[in-house]
């Protein structure tokens, strides 16, 4: 179904359009460009937003992509996209989502009908795009990102492990400001409001109750794990007792230096908007008769009950098979900050564990500026980005397409000292 698109952002080679995945009604959209260096032989990067229900081309025009939209519709290009020395995918999932369309019935509300279909998506991709299999695959996504990237690159290993389908090159995952581990992840909020280096954003009274509370929360979570009937009530109470509190002082639980400006995203997508409902972008991309929204909140809402499951526990068997994988966390976010996803990743069992919480975090430099923290031990990496939100290549671009090629390069992100 894809057609090639000149123009409309970058001038690499690229294809945007639709697979049918799964059923006969799913179809995905997506848009793919080549590395602007060498293609043939530089990896592939598939791209999920998280949400859920958000689509790919946010980060596309607003982080790493390609290109930017300026005032006039027309695109610049962006210096630091992820396209510099990798092809990558941009995927509206699950269906519903930006420019995917799909039956009412025919709608995924977990991670067993996400993986799946973005299992059966790879395949087709690659059937279209046959010469890329010999290029190493990195899965990353931002947010929602922390369920969909495990449960994805699980389905994927597991297809090659089991001989199903077209052996997929995969060689990686990353997750970026990610909710992976809601039972570890939800006990931080309240050290993040309180403790951040952005100083305290709620009252001692307020973090106190949060703090309390918070125990509640993940004895709810815990529950949600073994009943799906606690599931509802426990995204409820913990959204009301973790996060109310701070939506309450009108920060941007996104970026807690500024205010929210835009509710209920906080930023403002507009300009992306205008340019995905444009008559002439629709007809060159071809999806006429499905109208682009940032974020469709039926297809959020359909996600209650998978939003407290766990997914650090698919990480384990990928990293004993010699798949890398990235946790990074830009240190002002809110929603998915990096205390609780650095904690769940020091709580990860795996074969080197011991190591991983041995090793001690090290400065992490970008043109000779200190940029962050790491973390590696054997192919797991944890990155705390300074001064950046939960998209990392909104705040930070240049540290971000640093961290990218430092990653997908299989290099340190510190000098180890020598024993």
């Amino acid at each position: 179904d894809a057609l090639p698109i000149s123009g409309l952002c970058d001038t690499v080679t690229q294809y945007a359009g639709y697979f049918n995945v799964t059923t006969s009604t799913k179809h995905y959209f997506y848009w793919f460009f080549e590395s602007r260096s060498a293609p043939s032989t530089d990896p592939v990067i598939l791209w999920m937003t998280g949400g859920p229900g958000c689509s790919g081309s946010i980060a596309l025009f607003n982080e790493n992509g390609p290109c930017k939209i300026s005032a006039d519709k027309t695109t610049v290009k962006n210096p630091f996209s992820w396209n510099a020395n990798a092809s990558i995918i941009f995927v509206d999932q699950p269906a519903g989502t930006g420019f995917s369309y799909g039956a009412p019935s025919d709608m995924d509300v977990d991670e067993a009908g996400v993986s799946r279909d973005m299992y059966n998506f790879l395949q087709a991709f690659y059937a279209a795009h046959p010469k890329l299999l010999k290029n190493p695959l990195f899965i990353f996504g931002e947010s929602y990102g922390g369920h969909y990237v495990p449960s994805t690159a699980l389905a994927v290993h597991h297809g090659n492990v089991n001989k199903q389908g077209t052996h997929l090159p995969l060689t990686g995952l990353a997750i970026g400001n990610g909710l992976t581990a809601p039972e570890i992840q939800y006990l931080y909020y309240s050290e993040m409001a309180y403790t951040s280096s952005v100083g305290p954003v709620v009252s001692k009274g307020t973090y106190e109750a949060m703090k309390l509370s918070s125990k509640l929360c993940a004895a709810q979570i815990r529950m949600c794990q073994k009943s799906e009937e606690a599931c509802e009530s426990a995204f409820t109470f913990c959204a009301l007792s973790q996060v109310s509190p701070v939506q309450a002082t009108g920060l941007n639980l996104y970026d807690i230096r500024e205010k929210c400006k835009n509710p209920p995203l906080c930023y403002d997508f507009s300009a992306t908007q205008d340019f995905l409902r444009d008559p002439k972008v629709v007809a060159e991309l071809g999806t006429e008769g499905h109208e682009w929204s940032a974020c469709n909140f039926m297809v959020n809402g359909r996600f209650h009950k998978d939003w407290m499951h766990g997914f650090s526990m698919a990480i384990p068997e990928m990293l004993s098979a010699g798949i890398r994988a990235l946790i990074y966390a830009g240190d002002v976010d809110y929603i998915c900050n990096y205390m609780g996803n650095k904690a769940w990743t020091l709580a990860l069992e795996w074969g080197g564990s011991g190591g991983f919480n041995a090793e001690g975090d090290h400065a992490w430099s970008v043109g000779g500026e200190e940029a962050g923290l790491a973390r590696t031990f054997s192919n797991f990496t944890f990155l705390q980005v300074y001064k950046a939100g939960h998209m990392v290549p909104l705040d930070q671009p240049e540290r971000a397409l640093s961290m990218v090629e430092t990653f997908v390069r299989n290099q340190p992100f510190y000098a180890k000292k020598k024993p």
